[in-house]
């Protein structure tokens, strides 16, 4: 099908949408795969090759987790954090891997002895489709090859599965021709909203409701914000430091306590309160939304409940300058009172609009094109989102999106042991301040500008083949190697 709204707000766990989503759900298609072909019951072995990135970086990604628990049947949108924690207890303590035992026709899954410690890595070896490449091998009792697949986790969780990739893009294809306002440029977005007279959030909507109707589209976009919203609600119950060995201290509930505080008013005199319920005194609106910024990303990078936006590396932008949108931006208190999930949806609309033109031109994977296409693609669209619902024309949506990303081209991706941390979680705070600063500038223009969107998203695609490897999420140049560990 052709990327929609909901390809690229996807609801998975944490770290990483290209290192952990995606792993987890190639796992679990072969593990359906399995069951399907009819051969779960005479599997003896299993073999697990992870090359490239995954490789290079899984362990602090949580690379090998997810796959384990792909393996087992669990589907990233699917399986609770308390379950991700339970599962990979059982692993680690029996040392045995339920294979498939979740779900239709798996009658409990095959037990075999497998963990981590099993899983074949090659960091050095990347295979010529994309450097997130896995190879799954299940065999016989007589060695003999059951079943065998290859996948590559391309970014936002997207897999593609080996000699597939033509049959893939050609459907790809196919499927735009059932849409009625087909995009694969901003040019081309642009002439629909010209020709039309819709704005692009409207656009984006006729072509949704190729697959939907619009109340289901609807809700969809209100559940996307409200895992989003819950997100940062568990986030600021957390305390101590993230996982992962790094001892980097969760700033959230502490910035959390100091802005009830700053704030004084209903939420301080409600400490009962939601942590959305206010006041948004209007000097602290930058504070907040590092706030939201920096919970979303801690929660993340604990293996949280969280929403790719495109990324799981990025997830904190949007909702960052989402909240921003609701509460503190000018000429927004009006039409937010009346109709705040009206807001909501036309915001994600929009940005995923733009996000389509990432997808469709150029990459939103780290390990492909650096964090530009992850950071830098999640600025750009929140920039987009904004603009639309403070009433920009389609002409200052556009230019939006591209004075953000023109802002984060360039950007490497040397998370610092792997681990999405440093520099990430403070990269979506500065990013969200970008992607707001991007829409102002857009409003106060008439829409034309000399650069286009598409000129930077081809800029950004050139940039990253042109990056050195060692900067591509690699855990082997920049901060990953400048800066010691413990």
């Amino acid at each position: 099908m052709a990327v929609g709204v909901f390809d690229l707000f996807s609801i998975g766990i944490g770290p990483s949408s290209s290192h952990t989503v995606g792993p987890m759900r190639a796992a679990a298609v072969f593990a359906e795969e399995l069951v399907g072909a009819g051969v779960l019951s005479r599997v003896s072995s299993l073999r697990v090759d992870l090359y490239g990135s995954l490789a290079a970086t899984g362990h602090g990604h949580g690379t090998m987790t997810a796959i384990l628990l792909g393996l087992e049947g669990f589907h990233p949108e699917l399986i609770l954090p308390a379950e991700v924690e339970e599962r990979l207890a059982s692993i680690a303590e029996t040392r045995t891997l339920h294979l498939a035992a979740v779900g239709v026709g798996s009658g409990g899954g095959a037990a075999l002895p497998y963990g981590v410690e099993d899983m074949v890595l090659r960091p050095l070896t990347v295979l010529p489709r994309h450097t997130n490449g896995m190879t799954f091998t299940v065999s016989g009792a007589e060695g003999e090859v059951l079943h065998a697949a290859t996948f590559f986790s391309v970014g936002g969780g997207f897999i593609v599965r080996e000699g597939e990739e033509d049959a893939a893009q050609q459907e790809l294809d196919a499927s735009k021709d059932e849409l009625p306002l087909p995009f694969r440029t901003a040019a081309e977005l642009l002439e629909h909203c010209a020709v039309t007279g819709l704005g692009i959030a409207d656009v984006m909507l006729l072509n949704e409701k190729a697959s939907r109707d619009e109340g289901e589209i609807r809700e969809g976009l209100l559940h996307i914000w409200s895992v989003m919203e819950n997100c940062v609600a568990t986030s600021l119950k957390r305390e101590g430091v993230l996982p992962g060995g790094l001892r980097v201290r969760r700033r959230a509930p502490d910035w959390f306590d100091r802005l009830r505080k700053e704030c004084a008013g209903a939420l301080e005199d409600d400490p009962g309160a939601g942590w959305d319920a206010g006041p948004h005194d209007a000097r602290y609106w930058q504070e907040w939304v590092n706030l939201v910024a920096l919970a979303v990303n801690e929660e993340n990078a604990s293996g949280g409940r969280v929403v790719t936006a495109p990324t799981n590396g990025a997830a904190g932008i949007i909702p960052a300058v989402l909240y921003y949108a609701l509460h503190f931006a000018p000429g927004m208190d009006q039409a937010t009172q009346q109709d705040r999930n009206g807001v909501v949806v036309r915001f994600l609309l929009a940005a995923g609009a733009v996000g389509v033109l990432y997808k469709e031109q150029a990459s939103i994977s780290g390990a492909e094109v650096g964090c530009q296409g992850e950071v830098g693609s999640a600025s750009s669209m929140a920039a987009a989102g904004l603009a639309e619902v403070m009433g920009g024309t389609p002409a200052q949506v556009e230019n939006a999106a591209e004075i953000a990303m023109e802002h984060n081209l360039g950007l490497t991706c040397d998370p610092i042991g792997g681990l999405v941390q440093v520099p990430c979680i403070e990269r979506n705070a500065i990013a969200a301040a970008k992607a707001i600063n991007a829409a102002k500038m857009a409003l106060w223009g008439d829409g034309t500008h000399r650069v286009s969107l598409d000129e930077v998203i081809i800029t950004m695609r050139e940039t990253g083949k042109d990056m050195s490897d060692k900067y591509k999420e690699t855990a082997m140049g920049g901060l990953a190697v400048n800066v010691v560990e413990c």
